[in-house]
């Protein structure tokens, strides 16, 4: 008899399964267009980036923040390559974009740090002209409008172009989750105050995530929800969609929990005709998807809220700390937990530091998932 490609993959991933851990995790470390169709999506394991537009403030501004904060400087100093790159040679599949509200534009566009360079120089980083984009209207994207302002992508509607784009292009890729965290304050000074996302800022996100990516190329929680009341119900009865249903799809997730998370929930209780997921506790109508970010301190809450079908997303690192040691403790622990997104700064090592990176075996960023991947 011959087997398709497929069926031996997934005989042979049994078989290791049946033998040891360690050779189940040897055999799971495939490319994601070769992961099996019939796996669902909480049944695989993602690796991302955390502040994923992010670029380390020039050397200067740097001295300047290190003189008031050695500990604020050492913990912005990295960078990310452009999303597209990340994408395609990285094969990151978990973004995430730090979003201010500007619907009459020119908010963010005189940085207080950026006063302080020649006015002249330009950063060589930024392949657009900071000051016209930002003046223009709409949602921007920089981790502090103060000195911390250098992006790689400048507005929430570049980066989505930017990954539409390439999802488009790659069709086959499995989902891709768009985390987006929303910034209504900033730490130091910046000379502006960032705005409230209210009811209207917030239907104007989705309304913005809706103009460069259709229904048809997301995963939303309505797709999810489906005939069932709740979303928590859908997704702990029927379960996430098979890879072979949401290939070459985008989802989104709100970072925010607590009262921001509350207001885009307002009228909308189980996200019907919303975009985005949200992080909320196990027993709300609209469960689905969920932050635990301290893989050490949450581990086995992580472990059982994959086993009962959540999604879950965690941190390898935080703030340069593991990269500057080399200490791979949270890492392993994030990849041992299930999590199915785990975000890093270091996808790649930052030499600077040490070898420290986040990675799979064989360097892949996507694998069967530890937990939930294993057939019961």
């Amino acid at each position: 008899m011959i087997l398709s490609s497929k069926v031996k993959f997934t005989f042979f991933c049994l078989i290791a399964i049946a033998i040891s851990p360690l050779a189940y995790d040897a055999m799971a470390q495939v490319a994601d267009q070769e992961l099996p169709g019939t796996l669902k999506l909480n049944q695989i394991q993602i690796i991302g980036t955390h502040n994923s537009y992010h670029l380390a403030p020039e050397p200067k501004l740097l001295g300047i923040i290190a003189a008031a904060s050695q500990r604020a400087a050492l913990a912005i100093d990295y960078s990310h390559a452009p999303i597209e790159k990340q994408l395609g040679e990285y094969g990151i599949r978990q973004l995430e974009l730090d979003v201010y509200a500007d619907p009459k534009g020119g908010l963010y566009a005189n940085p207080v740090g950026k006063s302080l360079l020649d006015a002249n120089a330009s950063d060589p980083r930024m392949q657009f002209d900071f000051k016209s984009v930002m003046s223009k209207p709409g949602m921007k994207i920089i981790h502090s409008p103060g000195f911390d302002f250098a992006t790689t992508v400048p507005t929430l509607i570049d980066a989505l172009k930017q990954i539409r784009k390439w999802s488009e292009s790659n069709p086959q890729h499995v989902p891709i989750l768009v985390m987006i965290e929303l910034k209504e304050d900033v730490t130091g000074p910046a000379g502006v105050k960032p705005l409230a996302f209210d009811a209207n800022l917030l239907n104007a996100l989705d309304s913005e995530i809706r103009s460069i990516v259709p229904v048809s190329g997301m995963l939303t929680p309505d797709n999810v929800r489906g005939e069932f009341s709740t979303l928590s119900a859908a997704v702990l009865e029927r379960g996430w969609p098979k890879l072979e249903n949401c290939r070459g799809k985008l989802l989104f997730a709100l970072d925010n929990e607590g009262a921001l998370a509350d207001r885009y929930l307002e009228g909308h209780p189980v996200l019907n005709d919303r975009v985005m997921f949200t992080s909320v506790n196990e027993s709300h109508a609209a469960a689905g998807w969920m932050k635990l970010n301290d893989p050490i301190r949450d581990f086995e809450k992580i472990q059982s809220m994959v086993a009962k079908g959540f999604l879950v997303r965690t941190r390898a690192d935080v703030e340069t700390q593991q990269s500057r040691k080399n200490d791979t403790t949270q890492r392993d622990r994030a990849f041992a937990s299930g999590a199915q997104f785990i975000s890093t700064d270091y996808p790649q090592a930052d030499r600077r530091f040490t070898e420290y990176c986040v990675q799979f075996e064989k360097g892949n960023m996507v694998r069967i998932n530890p937990i939930a991947g294993i057939p019961k």
